[in-house]
């Protein structure tokens, strides 16, 4: 009884644990790190909503079990906020479904609606629940191009005609993680006709609706007439109200694939802890000045990020959204790959990246930069990565970083 289980034998080596294991070893030996590698916000969640929380959690009625798909009020407030933030109209009864974070709901969506054999379209590079999901639930999955453009959707159309058999659903995030790519909404327009014609349900991954840096919000693919009838979407409380450790994000759109999900989860779960839902039907109706507070700290992260690295001589594009940089590997390191680059600079310049490999094979020259330390802490990493890119640090061949 040596072999792995069946699903266990789908997944491949977790790529980030290479990275993880010299980030602990590095720390073990009282090596201060900057840890830029894992997207997990450093602010504290906003005072009103802690209160909010403790509140609750007073009262004992709130520490009995809770509603599977979410308490009346929060499915009422995501509704509300849908209303006004895209102007699509939410049935909360039917067509919103409370998660435990985003990433739950789009695993336990895979199992409600993937079976063996089935095709799922995702864009490569891409968050990897977006494919894995799907792998544990018995499905292939079929790379596209992560760009919102013409080429996902001649992908798309192409993956209908040539497979067998076609494609049940594709996979859209935008404001992308990795890439912080953002859509329009003439390509959702397209992506909606495009899928209608196909009878390809999309799953629109929307965590980062609200960390945008333009004057134009992303929009929402609900926001597009027709596309409720084959469309789920799914938001994240964690980086829009600063509540990560919460665990609180939500479906949203067609009934039928909604219903499945609620179903799925009824066997599986009773829901977040009632005070957290309390808590974060009190964050979408009450005051949103916190948003915007989030979106200027990014915003200046992002700007000290971006000039420190141009400095260093490392040119990486300024993300339109999201609280990432996608950044390609400097040339002269790139046959390293992200894995061999990212340990290299961990070990040289005592800053932790995420690999571009660990989503998706077609990231591998890149690594992904969160903004996820203050000021200061950026400032220490890019004299870290400043002098490593200036010293004599000629890139290791290949065999030496396998070694």
């Amino acid at each position: 009884m040596t072999e792995d289980f069946h699903r266990i034998r789908r997944l491949p080596p977790y790529v980030f644990a290479e990275v993880n294991a010299a980030k602990a070893k590095a720390r073990a030996a009282a090596e201060d790190v900057v840890d830029l590698g894992m997207g997990n916000p450093d602010s504290p969640t906003p005072p009103h909503i802690v209160a909010k929380l403790i509140e609750a959690v007073q009262d004992p009625r709130t520490h009995r079990y809770s509603q599977s798909k979410g308490i009346p009020g929060l499915r009422r407030a995501l509704a509300g906020y849908y209303a006004r933030r895209f102007g699509v109209k939410l049935d909360p009864e039917t067509e919103v479904v409370a998660t435990l974070g985003s990433k739950e709901g789009l695993a336990n969506l895979a199992q409600a609606i993937a079976s063996p054999g089935d095709t799922i379209l995702v864009p490569n590079p891409s968050y990897p629940i977006h494919q894995f999901g799907f792998i544990i639930a018995g499905a292939s999955v079929r790379s596209i191009p992560y760009t919102p453009d013409d080429s996902m959707l001649a992908a798309i159309d192409r993956a209908v005609r040539h497979s067998v058999p076609a494609p049940t659903a594709v996979i859209v995030n935008f404001p992308s993680n990795p890439t912080a790519l953002v859509a329009t909404i003439e390509f959702y327009r397209e992506l909606v006709a495009l899928c209608r014609k196909h009878d390809l349900f999309i799953l629109s991954d929307l965590a980062y609706a609200e960390l945008y840096y333009g004057d134009v919000p992303p929009p929402s693919v609900l926001e597009v007439p027709g596309a409720k009838d084959i469309t789920v979407e799914f938001t994240s409380m964690s980086k829009t109200y600063n509540m990560p450790g919460w665990r609180m994000g939500f479906a949203a759109g067609n009934p039928r694939l909604i219903a499945a999900l609620a179903r799925v989860k009824s066997y599986l779960d009773y829901g977040a802890f009632t005070p957290i839902q309390v808590a974060a039907t009190a964050a979408l109706n009450g005051p949103q000045d916190c948003i915007e507070e989030m979106r200027v700290l990014y915003k200046d992260r992002r700007e000290v990020l971006v000039k420190g690295l141009k400095a260093a001589g490392w040119e990486v594009p300024a993300p339109e959204a999201s609280m990432f940089l996608w950044a390609p590997i400097p040339e002269r390191f790139r046959h390293l790959g992200s894995v061999g680059f990212s340990k290299l600079l961990l070990e040289k310049a005592k800053v932790a990246v995420a690999p571009g490999l660990g989503f998706g094979e077609h990231g591998d020259e890149h690594v992904r930069i969160a903004l996820v330390e203050n000021n200061h802490r950026i400032r220490q990493a890019l004299r870290g990565i400043r002098g490593f890119l200036a010293g004599d640090n000629a890139a290791p061949a290949e065999s030496e970083t396998a070694a």
